[in-house]
């Protein structure tokens, strides 16, 4: 069982920066690592992955602004956002996946329970 913590949301403005960290209670080297958001009335989204091997992916909304990273030393994975919009504001959630990297939500295994990113215009 992997147990996850997110941590670093809060307010910012518009153009600003926000670092969210995913701490896992286990060792989680050889998951895939993934960040969702979900805004009000809105599905869970996709916003970035990384694999066991350090690939990465990105939804088509974030690319170029939001950066994810992992440490696997401290089993925790991290997430830069840059150039925040007021469409970011969402809950981030972070989640692991014991296989490959797929971006469809369902097939995570552990989550955490979320962290408020809101972005003023």
């Amino acid at each position: 069982q992997v147990e996850l913590v997110e941590s670093g949301g809060g307010l910012v403005q518009t153009g600003g920066s926000l670092r969210l960290s995913c701490a896992a209670s286990g060792r989680t080297s050889s998951y895939t690592m993934g960040w969702f958001r979900q805004a009000p009335g809105k599905e869970r989204e996709f916003v970035a992955g990384i694999d066991r091997s350090a690939i990465l992916y990105y939804g088509d909304s974030v690319k170029g602004r939001f950066t994810i990273s992992r440490d696997n030393a401290k089993n925790t994975a991290y997430l830069q956002m840059n150039s925040l919009k007021p469409d970011d504001t969402a809950i981030y959630f972070c989640a692991a996946r014991r296989s490959a990297f797929i971006s469809y939500d369902a097939n995570y295994d552990y989550w955490g329970q979320g962290t408020q990113v809101t972005v003023s215009s």
